[in-house]
């Protein structure tokens, strides 16, 4: 909770996922530590984490390489506690999107915003390891369920009028520049 009230005094887009955001959706898994999520790079500087420092936080910075699928991880790490890995995206456009559809819950005496079980399974798409296809059906399963409140279904749905939309788009734009087979009838 102390890292993610840091991160959003400074104005840090964040969400919670991992096993944490996996409980708050009905599926319950044991985990050694919490995982945070952002697209904001400036948090793999260690400049950005002095106060913490200051207060006895460990802080283990590991920026991704060129190739990496993420741009790097900020572990915190405190005696006696979990530790908290703040895991940082490549600013693609559907993470960001994790971001700003996350959700603001009351954890305790916590305000946090949690990443949607249709994001957590992009997260998981994304990640794709044995742990990772693990909780992405047991998150269809907390769907099936009803412990999701039906947020995967209705995102698919979304998903398929979305590109519904997109091919009505594309059919009319081909009429209208006439490379549709049969524009020429309607004309």
């Amino acid at each position: 909770r102390d890292i993610s009230a840091f991160l959003a005094a400074r104005s840090v887009p964040h969400a919670l996922v991992g096993a944490a955001a996996l409980a708050v959706h009905g599926v319950s898994r044991s985990t050694f530590d919490v995982d945070l999520f952002t697209t904001d790079g400036s948090v793999l500087s260690s400049s950005a984490w002095g106060a913490l420092l200051e207060r006895g936080v460990a802080v283990d910075i590991r920026v991704g390489e060129y190739g990496d699928p993420l741009a790097g991880v900020v572990r915190f790490s405190v005696a006696g506690q979990r530790s908290v890995d703040l895991v940082v995206g490549r600013h693609a456009a559907w993470q960001k999107g994790v971001l700003a559809r996350a959700v603001s819950l009351k954890l305790g005496d916590v305000e946090l915003r949690v990443a949607t079980p249709a994001d957590l399974v992009l997260l998981k798409l994304f990640a794709g390891g044995p742990q990772d296809a693990w909780d992405i059906e047991q998150l269809l399963g907390a769907e099936e369920r009803g412990t999701s409140g039906g947020e995967l279904e209705r995102e698919r749905e979304r998903v398929e009028a979305q590109a519904e939309l997109g091919d009505g788009i594309a059919r009319h734009e081909a009429r209208i520049d006439g490379s549709s087979p049969g524009a020429e009838e309607h004309h």
